[in-house]
């Protein structure tokens, strides 16, 4: 049943908008429901309390705790994976695929030149396309996790990527290239009847100003745009990557721990999680230190004595956690639940 549960929401993520909800608190707990643009797709009760009121909690657009008759419920808004796409390989490609990777994005690259598409290899990306643009674009299906960075050798290059670009769906799209170039490729894009809407929805020049000149300075100025974007966003990746893969796989017994509300500075946000093994290793992280330890401890007395969920406050304010030298400062809650 559980794993039920992961295998879909593996399916409907990348097919559409999510909704998971899960009793966290109350006399329901650990009812859940999942929705894939409005309809039910999975469901753990059948004619359950959140079936019952599902016509509410169709009205969630973001990721947010609600009560219903005394039960708290978590709604997730969820999205997949982040999908990083750089159409060029050069020098600039090398530290945004490094970053990129560390931060947790999927990263693919288009590259036409084999030496430069083995570098981009080398350089740890998950996919390299080695293919002219045109041909390669087509190969690509964009979605509203994948973030476009345009960084190619040349001027007809960018003109073609940004046509297939405008053509997808997407969550942004970044050029590299002087205010000058910029506006020529605008203007080129306006007389082939792109409309000035979707031009304006162009960053270029790409990246925050910070002053950049290196490749290095240049991608930490690229990426930090494009975590500005994907924080605004009303949705979570709590059940992204290693870890979804992890709950469809793993034949052990686990404690997904989740952050459900926060106050203060806590160190991650809201849907953030974070898979626990009965010996202690870990998939995810929900913020590291103490409080972590103490949470992973607590997961670790579940799985022995076989209990369900716990709901777990986090005080990262007292005397302890200024010792460990957390500088965070806030609270959370954390919900427990145990899976096979």
């Amino acid at each position: 049943m559980d794993k039920d549960l992961y295998q879909n929401i593996n399916l409907y993520i990348k097919k559409g908008n999510c909704l998971l909800c899960t009793v966290v608190d109350g006399i329901y707990q650990r009812e859940q429901i999942l929705f894939c643009d409005k309809e039910i797709v999975w469901k753990s009760e059948e004619l359950g309390f959140l079936s019952i009121n599902q016509n509410l909690l169709l009205s969630i657009n973001q990721t947010q705790m609600i009560e219903i008759a005394s039960n708290r419920i978590f709604c997730e808004c969820l999205s997949g994976s982040s999908q990083l796409v750089i159409c060029g390989a050069g020098h600039v490609s090398i530290p945004i695929i490094e970053i990129g990777k560390k931060l947790g994005f999927h990263v693919t690259v288009l590259e036409d030149r084999p030496f430069f598409a083995n570098r981009a290899i080398n350089a740890g990306a998950d996919e390299v396309l080695c293919d002219n643009f045109s041909d390669g674009m087509e190969k690509i299906v964009g979605g509203d996790g994948t973030y476009f960075i345009i960084v190619t050798r040349g001027h007809r290059y960018d003109i073609l990527c940004l046509e297939r670009v405008l053509e997808k769906e997407r969550a942004y799209i970044g050029m590299m290239g002087s205010k000058k170039r910029v506006s020529m490729i605008k203007q080129e894009l306006e007389k082939k009847g792109v409309s000035k809407e979707q031009l304006d929805q162009i960053h270029a020049p790409i990246g925050l100003d910070i002053g950049s000149e290196t490749p290095e300075e240049i991608a930490i100025s690229i990426l930090a745009e494009i975590i500005q974007i994907r924080s605004q966003k009303k949705q979570t990746a709590g059940y992204a990557g290693e870890l979804l893969e992890a709950l469809i796989t793993s034949s052990d017994e686990i404690v997904i721990a989740s952050i459900i509300s926060r106050k203060g500075s806590a160190p991650r946000k809201i849907g953030t999680k974070m898979l626990i093994y009965p010996d202690g290793h870990t998939v995810g992280t929900i913020g590291g230190g103490c409080m972590e330890s103490k949470v992973i401890r607590r997961a670790q007395l579940m799985l022995e004595l076989k209990e369900d969920a716990q709901l777990i406050k986090v005080d990262m304010t007292g005397q302890e956690a200024e010792e460990e030298g957390m500088v965070c400062g806030g609270i959370m809650e954390v919900y427990l639940e145990r899976r096979s």
